[in-house]
């Protein structure tokens, strides 16, 4: 999938009054995931959620463009990496999971930055920077030219560098990027992640992350294993 629908929504403050009372009683935990275009904008939003009892965690998208630095994502730099977390570790106490581009040289390098500042988790891959022309108008498919990539597709350049992540971190990596059935999910276990998201997939089977689950249960049992962290990080390089 190739899009770039961006982060439309009504913000934080909506989500806290309309959003968060209907959901807050499910029996589950939420993630929310925030986004801003300066660190105050983060920090922020933030502190808003810290105050809400039945969230636990934030994932931090520092894949949003820098508005003060022409628009370069604040994820693609240790400096701007490290700014962002700084700024939101100040204003927020719960569990803070920090959300790397793949657009890097070395997103080792963000991530070590990233657990410095004082993340807890770090989560990875956000898409690939990606394009399509349309040969007959001689331009862009998509509005703004390029776009996030995902799917199946980038599946092996996400579980690489969640192998390199994993062993350059203490903190828990959290694996995503192409992920389809359950051997996806074994794959990125294996290579080091904790825990796995579900993207793109779910357009195809809403239903695919059960699917899933069930999947690697069943992978579990048939290989005598008693518990998932039995295969967490056990490739054998």
């Amino acid at each position: 999938m190739l899009n770039c629908v961006g982060l439309q929504n009504k913000g934080v403050d909506y989500f806290c009054a309309n959003i968060y009372p209907q959901i807050k009683d499910f029996d589950t935990n939420m993630i929310v995931n925030v986004s801003g275009s300066s660190p105050d904008d983060y920090a922020e939003c933030a502190a808003r959620i810290d105050e809400l009892d039945r969230i636990p965690a934030i994932e931090l998208n520092i894949s949003c463009p820098n508005v003060r630095q022409g628009g370069m994502a604040f994820g693609v730099t240790c400096a701007g990496a490290a700014q962002v977390v700084r700024a939101v570790r100040c204003r927020y106490r719960k569990t803070l999971i920090v959300k790397l581009s793949p657009n890097v040289t070395d997103i080792t390098e963000i991530a070590r930055v990233c657990e410095a500042e004082g993340a807890d988790s770090v989560s990875l891959i956000n898409t690939l920077m990606g394009m399509a022309i349309d040969i007959e108008r001689r331009k862009p498919v998509l509005s703004i030219g390029t776009g996030g990539l995902s799917g199946p597709c980038v599946k092996p350049v996400a579980l690489r560098m969640v192998w390199q992540t994993a062993r350059a971190v203490k903190i828990p990596v959290v694996g995503l990027g192409g992920i389809c059935n359950a051997k996806d999910a074994i794959e990125f276990l294996m290579a080091g992640a904790t825990a796995v998201q579900i993207g793109t997939a779910n357009f195809l089977d809403p239903a695919v992350t059960i699917k899933i689950r069930d999947g690697i249960n069943a992978w579990l049992d048939a290989h005598g294993c008693a518990s998932v962290h039995e295969i967490i990080g056990t490739l054998n390089d």
